[in-house]
């Protein structure tokens, strides 16, 4: 991915932040009055805007200096949803059994990190491209696999196998992940509220894929 460091935003300021996924949905009333939908995104983009998570003086020295670290828009970043990430319930300890990424043909060896959300209707598939280094563990056909078989690259979310498993093989992982944003804006206003205390208005951060 261009343009993009491979840093945290300040883990202190993320925990209170607000946002979520978005979609894009196209809706077209008829005469009649009924609706046609149709969804323009194959996959959700998340936004958040971080300023509530602002606390002390030096939560907000440390965003100014890592937005002009950014240059503003101009590059990208890890942020840790923590609402959001990992495999398992949000809370939950991790285990490799947590999500599906991919079933054994005999010769595949690399296998993209996802997390799939619902089950029943239609289940979304989501890539995960920032696993946390050192969080992910994997499993086969039910069984761990030790961390000396198997290889992660934190910067894409492959996971890449000694051994290719056995044809019909299930491969699952679990870890935890950050989710790659920018700053959706090159301007922050700071503000000193009172001695020993100041705010941002706003801090938009946009996700961004690959």
């Amino acid at each position: 991915m261009s343009n993009f460091h491979e840093t945290d935003f300040p883990l202190a300021v993320a925990l209170g932040a607000s946002g979520g996924p978005e979609r894009r949905t196209e809706i077209v009333t008829l005469t009649s009055g009924r609706e046609v939908r149709n969804g323009r995104w194959a996959d959700s983009r998340r936004r958040y805007d971080a300023a509530s998570g602002i606390k002390t003086l030096a939560d907000l020295g440390a965003v100014v200096a890592f937005f002009e670290e950014r240059r503003g828009r101009l590059y990208g970043f890890r942020f840790r949803d923590r609402s959001d990430d990992r495999s398992s319930a949000p809370g939950a300890v991790i285990a490799p059994f947590d999500q599906l990424i991919g079933t054994g043909d005999g010769t595949t060896r690399c296998f993209q990190l996802c997390k799939t959300y619902g089950a029943a209707f239609a289940p979304y598939a989501r890539t995960i491209e920032k696993p946390v280094a050192g969080s992910v563990v994997v499993a086969v056909a039910g069984v761990p696999v030790a961390a000396a078989d198997f290889a992660v690259d934190a910067s894409t979310g492959l996971v890449t196998l000694a051994t290719a498993p056995a044809a019909g093989q299930a491969i699952t992982a679990g870890f935890l992940f950050d989710v790659p944003v920018r700053f959706d804006t090159d301007q922050l206003t700071v503000s000193l509220d009172h001695f020993g205390a100041g705010s941002i208005s706003t801090i938009p951060l946009v996700e961004v894929r690959s």
